[in-house]
């Protein structure tokens, strides 16, 4: 089966600066995934390449197997919703129309009924509207459109927690019914984290992590407790991040905690707390794998000991 989203040896820079560098990604069909990492990761830049928008200075992007630039056909099988959407000066109802116009699986109904969950009425002009109504049309574009690649850029900026959640909901609803691949750029993690089956964290344009969220569930944890105790229980393994304050540590370790570790744990008197995915893309995105591209859980580091 071809890619929805293809990226290898992705490089885009700007009079010296790499936005991206060697980025390496392939997306399948039908899935959901999460495009993570700090302010100016290159995960604007990205995107813009998928859509078309920009061109790489090497490597390739391909949407089901095509170049999108300057490609119509492959362009009208994906939907680009960006943070800062510039329209025209027209109306709400007029925005819809013309999106219709480009999206051969545009739904009229599903926009008119996204449009009503938010509060929209189709004869406001849209520069009237507020920064969280104006999210919330790019919203409602981006779904109504039922593209078969939807891209979506920090999609809610200016919405409340309602809000954000109504669009979690139709997304998932939506997406249950018809499916597409969604690749949704944010730094909410934590909160949009059910929607994703995979992640991608980049970080100063280089991918840090690209994982499937089912195996990032518990097999990230923070260990804290008596400083030899938590030493023992580090001994051997891979460690993301070591910390002492007198006479207790923590430490980070990847991989998974077996029962009898588990055991140890509770005999010593130290603390197990997976951490959540915004705790796994943090520490990724801090530098956790070291200074090299790294894919997966496998290439922690490791320091010295905790304890003298």
């Amino acid at each position: 089966m071809t890619p929805a989203i293809s990226v290898s040896g992705l490089t885009r820079r700007y009079r010296g600066h790499a936005a991206l560098d060697e980025v390496d990604i392939v997306i399948e069909p039908g899935t959901i995934t999460g495009l993570l990492g700090r302010n100016g990761a290159g995960k604007t830049t990205l995107l813009r390449i998928l859509a078309g928008q920009e061109f790489p200075s090497s490597g390739t992007a391909r949407i089901h197997g095509a170049a999108p630039a300057e490609d119509e056909q492959v362009l009208r099988r994906l939907v680009f919703v960006r943070e800062d959407q510039v329209y025209p000066d027209i109306k709400i109802g007029q925005a819809l129309r013309a999106a219709s116009w480009c999206c051969p699986n545009w739904d009229g109904e599903f926009a008119s009924s996204l449009l009503e969950d938010f509060g929209l009425q189709t004869n406001k002009p849209v520069k009237r509207l507020s920064r969280g109504q104006r999210s919330a049309l790019g919203i409602a574009i981006g779904l109504a459109a039922r593209a078969e690649v939807t891209l979506f850029d920090e999609p809610y900026a200016g919405l409340d927690a309602v809000a954000r959640q109504l669009f979690y909901d139709r997304l998932l609803a939506d997406f249950a019914a018809f499916p597409r691949t969604v690749l949704l750029s944010t730094h909410l993690i934590d909160e949009a984290a059910a929607l994703f089956e995979n992640v991608v964290v980049i970080d100063r344009g280089r991918v840090v992590l690209n994982a499937a969220v089912d195996e990032l569930r518990g097999a990230v944890t923070r260990v804290s407790g008596p400083c030899l105790a938590v030493d023992a229980l580090a001994e051997g393994r891979a460690v993301w991040e070591r910390r002492r304050l007198g006479s207790q540590a923590s430490v980070v370790l990847a991989g998974p905690i077996a029962p009898g570790d588990r055991e140890q744990a509770r005999l010593s008197g130290v603390d197990l707390t997976p951490l959540s995915l915004q705790q796994i893309a943090v520490q990724a995105a801090a530098g956790a794998f070291g200074s090299a591209p790294r894919i997966g859980l496998e290439s922690g580091f490791a320091t010295e000991r905790t304890c003298a």
